[in-house]
């Protein structure tokens, strides 16, 4: 299992390309957007007219209001009025971190075993709406960890409205690459808490597939349609990119597994917006053949089966004082036929169970508390999980944030197109990779990865 904290799909690939990444994403940009007006994040501010907070519970990105929600199922196409707007925008997040104990090594080169500061990521934005049918963004990162340049989230969509079975119904086609970034509820590992972070945190070595094992490394079509503002569905097709290609965008293929054919992706969800509140429930499910590695030596693969539930709950009231509860579970099947051929394995048949759970309160849109719990379970395996003293990938614990994001409301002093959130996290570790105590028969217990961090994102 590829390590990651809580599998974000932030997670810059390492090993990166350099600059030549640049013809492929002007390219996508301009099949996305054409020659016509266009606007990107934050400048979706400008675009359609609104303040950040009409789209972004604590005017911040990236947890959607319903209208926020309907601005991307409708293909990111609202625009007030006909007038040009700039199609460029930029992010930036810069971090301090700060562990309980040292951690045992350098997390990654040019850096000291404690008390780092760091740009985590600089983003580039080409994104926008075209006419009332088209629209999207892609994203192009500089990872200061990594020291590397390459693309990032891409989502293009083109979108349609039709009445089927006395239902308006909007109808899209979104082509990603990453599983999950298409949604629109803040559960699904694509968008959900904690929403930012930093590569020098320590986390588990375990992780689900559809919680960023994928990200970047693959293409994929979905079709999607949106019932009367309230049911969701959606059916999409995942295929690995080639990697002459992952080269030329910056990933390094050999931090990648190749999907045998195709993997099919499918969500289905309920909203119900009551005004001042809204919830949803749901479910999701990927499924993958992989070739671990790219290795296809064994002429196995090993099978991965992602089931999921999620729900959302949110009271937005007059924006004084706003309550939003976000929860999934994850449970994979895994066939490991391939990794127990290569030696990665002892045993073929294995699982992980993921659940997170996240509550936040947001003061007028400004000051923000976030409180989330994770835990992540699964069958041992003494070569697989030959790192912890247990055999086991199991983890948990809790992580806390509070935030400040001045500038988001109505006016903001430094225009539509500036916005900045500074905020503090930390994160308690009570079980990792296996046990509370000792759980890598070095010594080292989970809280001594109970982790401080600072950090400051900008958009603009």
């Amino acid at each position: 299992m590829r390590p990651g904290f809580f599998g974000r799909a932030r997670r810059r690939a390492r090993n990166g390309r350099g600059l030549r990444f640049w013809p492929v994403l002007l390219s996508a940009a301009a099949f996305g957007f054409g020659a016509a007006p266009a606007a990107a994040v934050p400048a979706f501010a400008v675009q359609t007219g609104q303040p950040c907070q009409m789209c972004h519970i604590g005017a911040f990105g990236p947890q959607l209001t319903p209208f926020g929600r309907r601005f991307k199922l409708n293909g990111y196409t609202l625009r007030a009025g006909g007038t040009f707007t700039a199609p460029v925008s930029a992010m930036a997040v810069a971090s301090f971190v700060h562990t309980e104990k040292d951690q045992p090594e350098p997390p990654a080169p040019h850096y000291a075993v404690n008390d780092n500061t760091t740009i985590d990521e600089i983003s580039l934005f080409l994104a926008g709406g075209i006419g009332s049918h088209f629209g999207g963004f892609a994203q192009a990162t500089y990872s200061g960890v990594d020291r590397a340049v390459a693309w990032d989230n891409l989502d293009l969509r083109a979108v349609d409205r039709t009445t089927l079975l006395g239902s308006d119904v909007v109808l899209g086609l979104s082509l990603n690459n990453n599983p999950t970034i298409q949604d629109v509820w803040a559960t699904l590992p694509g968008w959900g808490f904690p929403f930012t972070e930093s590569d020098l945190m320590p986390g588990p070595d375990a992780a689900t597939l559809v919680s960023d094992a994928l990200a970047q490394n693959v293409l994929g079509l979905s079709a999607y349609a949106w019932w009367d503002d309230r049911l969701y569905t959606e059916a999409g097709l995942y295929r690995s990119l080639s990697t002459g290609f992952l080269k030329t965008v910056g990933v390094d293929p050999g931090d990648t597994s190749e999907i045998d054919g195709a993997a099919p992706y499918v969500r289905v969800a309920w909203q119900q917006d009551y005004g001042e509140q809204n919830f949803e429930v749901g479910a999701f499910a990927l499924f993958a053949d992989l070739f671990p590695g790219r290795d296809r030596s064994t002429g196995a693969t090993d099978n991965f089966r992602d089931v999921g539930l999620d729900a959302s709950y949110q009271y937005t009231g007059d924006g004084s004082n706003i309550v939003t509860l976000n929860g999934r579970y994850i449970h994979e099947s895994q066939n490991l036929a391939a990794t127990q051929a290569l030696g990665g394995a002892l045993n073929r048949a294995l699982d992980l169970e993921e659940l997170n759970l996240n509550a936040s309160y947001t003061y007028k849109n400004t000051v923000g508390l976030t409180a989330g719990a994770f835990d992540i379970q699964g069958r041992r395996d003494p070569l697989l999980y030959a790192d912890s003293r247990t055999f086991s990938p199991d983890s948990s614990g809790f992580i806390f944030q509070a935030d400040v994001t001045p500038f988001g409301g109505d006016n903001p002093p430094l225009g539509t197109r500036v916005n900045l959130r500074v905020g503090v996290q930390y994160v308690v570790f009570t079980t990792f990779n296996g046990a509370s105590t000792n759980f890598d028969g070095a010594g080292h217990d989970a809280s001594d990865n109970n982790t401080l961090r600072l950090f400051l994102w900008t958009a603009f």
